[in-house]
């Protein structure tokens, strides 16, 4: 009965909330504490969507355990939630931007916080894998429908700082989970995992639908433009059909696909990995065992990953960071699978892990933005994130594949090789296909302006003769 009053006074307080209106604002150019207005309050409504990835494997044992259901089918409840938050992000991005600056981000990301309180309700109650299954979809959408907003609000309002303003959003997202962790760990401890996923539920998703509400995009001439912009940016915004159309965009998404996969493995199952060494209860200081200490290491990593690759793809360029970090996590999941076994080695190195696949979240969205402008950013972005959700399809497939094997090096392997090939194709294939593009886009300028104005010119002369 607590539990139902509880979910009603939530649903009346969002639709109050939800008819909070903004006024617009004038076109013209905005101080730059405002932007970063914008920007902070983005990062912490990713910050409070973080728990429903980055969490998730803190929950599955305590499910295991209480209902009896196999590892690989709690997890096909996090496949479905990422399949969803990435999948339904290019329908969210492209109705925040049909409905404009004002309306668009606190309508999307506020029906965002709605779902992402209903979905972890929903998992409290479950009491079969279809409720599970079912929560994990209304978390996934309303996870989804936050973060591509977002990052459109980041990569719109800071042409000049694309990849930092990006890789502090997202670092929102990937470190938010450090601050509530070790808690969520306590609830359940002494409460359950079904009171963890209530009360973290309402406060997670009543937070976004209230800070949501003072979000918006800037309107045309509010942006500040920026001539010491280091890398290429495209001068015209492409559409969601001619972004499809463009082969960039398909190297794009295979790069992101790739790095998804392996780094998605990890995070859904870091627990098992960790119980599999025989390490993960085992006490490092102050009584936290080596599982906790790794959890609040490696989402602090993604976090600190994320601006900080952004801050220096923008001074040595989007491919080059790429690179870097893509070398990098080969040998981070290479050494996991050596060190692992000993407490501090899997906690410095799932850590690593996490600062070299936490950067694809700012380096990806900044260089499709890149490369085809900001005014449909955000449905374009979309569209790339979704390869996150295609990548997700390979987590139940870990599992089995560990299952099979009896331990996970095979698949530590396997991530160690797809960061190698990654490198490769971002050096011989990303690299001049993206050259290519801004090429033929400075080629086509000149075209397009010449059609613009010869059709201004004949529009004139029409109203000229029929006065």
């Amino acid at each position: 009965m607590a539990h139902e009053t509880t979910f009603n006074n939530f649903l009346i307080w969002s639709v109050l909330v939800s008819t909070i209106a903004i006024p617009p604002r004038a076109g013209v150019a905005q101080p730059d504490n405002q932007r970063w207005r914008h920007l902070i309050l983005s990062v912490v409504c990713m910050i409070m969507i973080a728990n429903l990835q980055y969490g998730w494997s803190v929950f599955v044992l305590p499910l295991q355990k209480a209902r009896g259901w196999s590892v690989s089918d709690i997890q096909i409840a996090f496949t479905i939630f990422v399949a969803l938050e990435t999948w339904a992000t290019p329908i969210n991005g492209w109705i925040a931007d049909k409905l404009g600056p004002d309306v668009g981000p606190r309508t999307v990301m506020g029906v965002g916080g709605v779902l992402v309180g209903l979905g972890w309700i929903i998992n409290s109650y479950a009491s079969s894998l279809p409720a599970l299954y079912i929560g994990g979809a209304l978390s996934g959408l309303g996870s989804g429908a936050v973060y591509c907003t977002a990052v459109g609000t980041a990569v719109k309002w800071f042409k000049d700082h694309r990849g930092l303003a990006v890789g502090l959003v997202a670092g929102g997202f990937g470190a938010g989970a450090a601050l509530t962790i070790i808690p969520i760990q306590v609830v359940i401890a002494k409460s359950g995992y079904a009171s963890a996923f209530l009360w973290f539920g309402l406060i997670q998703g009543g937070v976004v639908l209230i800070v949501s509400q003072f979000i918006r995009n800037p309107h045309q001439g509010e942006a500040p433009e920026s001539a010491s912009v280091k890398v290429q940016q495209t001068s015209r915004s492409y559409t969601a059909r001619e972004v499809l159309g463009s082969r960039v965009f398909w190297v794009l998404y295979l790069l992101d696909l790739l790095m998804c996969a392996g780094g998605l493995v990890v995070t859904a199952y870091l627990a098992p990995i960790a119980t599999s060494y025989h390490i993960s209860d085992i006490q490092l200081f102050w009584g936290a065992s080596t599982l906790s200490i790794a959890l609040v290491f490696a989402n602090v990593m993604n976090g600190i990953a994320r601006p900080f690759f952004g801050w220096v793809s923008d001074q040595i360029g989007l491919w080059q960071t790429m690179a870097i970090a893509f070398v990098l996590g080969a040998a981070s999941y290479f050494l996991l699978f050596v060190l692992g076994n000993q407490p501090w080695g899997f906690v410095f190195f799932t850590g690593m892990i996490f600062f070299c696949w936490g950067e694809i979240f700012s380096l990806f969205p900044a260089m499709c933005t890149d490369l085809f402008g900001s005014k449909f950013a955000t449905t374009n972005t979309s569209m790339l994130y979704t390869a996150k959700g295609a990548a997700a399809f390979l987590v139940p497939v870990g599992g089995m594949f560990a299952i099979a094997t009896g331990n996970w090096n095979d698949v530590l392997f396997l991530a160690t090789g797809i960061n190698v090939i990654a490198v490769i194709l971002v050096c011989t294939v990303l690299r001049p296909a993206a050259n290519r593009h801004h090429t033929m886009d400075k080629v086509a300028q000149p075209v397009l302006r010449s059609t613009v104005n010869s059709n201004v010119i004949s529009t004139n002369e029409t109203k000229e003769s029929l006065s």
